[in-house]
């Protein structure tokens, strides 16, 4: 029986995961923080159940990684897989923390290493960005009609960049200069979570430099929408797309262009 994905299917959970989210946002949470010294909230953990109960009930053949449950699938058990869901149940908990609604839901499928097709949320927006490598990319805005996201050349002689507003660097501010230093009209922008990848797939930005660590359930659904988009995400100094479930989760640097 052939894979069929389901695109709407996959909006409808991440909408459901969004709400889930919403429901701890307003109250007095508490914040709990995991081995790597990350935060952690009751919305992180709704929502990663919200989405691994429905993706397993929809696929149950398909595996569902998720940052919330990858101790239970070692290397050794996941190297195997060429078809998988990779969720990031809320990316963006410091964003959440400080309620500023920069933070997002994230589900992709990955097939032999690359993200095939994606779902972002970002529920206090109400922002919703999907795309596949077959059907191309859309954004929907706070219940608007879709809008297709087209590839555009970047203003002549402006530079937009879109940096972490958490994850300051002194790379960052190098990468930064050194646009302008080029004669460039240079526009910082700092955003928080996959919004940032999204923002060059809309338009909205044209360069993402990512120049720290970041993990691939952090990246993987944008990059989805992004490449769906007519646009790339590289590794840093090559033309080499980011690659997905190697050994070490952790992506290097990467471009987003």
């Amino acid at each position: 029986m052939s894979f069929q994905l389901d695109l709407a299917f996959l909006r409808k959970v991440a909408r459901q995961a969004g709400a889930a989210i919403l429901d701890v946002y307003g109250t007095d949470f508490g914040v709990e923080h995991k081995a790597d010294s990350s935060p952690l909230t009751e919305a992180d953990m709704r929502s990663h159940r919200v989405i691994v109960e429905r993706l397993s009930e929809q696929y149950p053949d398909v595996p569902v990684l998720s940052e919330e449950n990858v101790e239970e699938y070692p290397y050794e058990v996941r190297k195997s897989w060429t078809r998988y869901f990779l969720v990031d149940p809320l990316d963006g908990t410091k964003e959440f923390i400080k309620r500023n609604g920069q933070f997002t839901v994230n589900i992709a499928l990955i097939e032999e290493g690359r993200p095939v097709a994606g779902v972002v949320y970002a529920p206090v927006l109400d922002w919703l960005y999907w795309g596949s490598s077959e059907g191309g990319a859309f954004k929907q805005d706070a219940g608007g009609p879709p809008v297709r996201l087209q590839p555009q050349q970047p203003e002549e002689g402006r530079v937009r960049i879109v940096g972490s507003r958490s994850h300051p660097s002194p790379e960052m501010e190098a990468f930064v200069e050194e646009q302008r230093k080029s004669g460039a009209e240079v526009e910082l922008m700092p955003v928080g979570s996959s919004l940032k990848l999204c923002m060059v797939a809309d338009g909205s930005a044209d360069l993402y430099p990512r120049l720290g660590p970041t993990s691939e359930w952090d990246t993987a659904a944008a990059h989805a929408v992004v490449n769906a988009a007519g646009r790339r995400v590289l590794s840093w100094g090559s033309e080499q797309e980011l690659p997905y479930n190697k050994e070490n989760i952790l992506n290097g640097w990467f471009l987003v262009r």
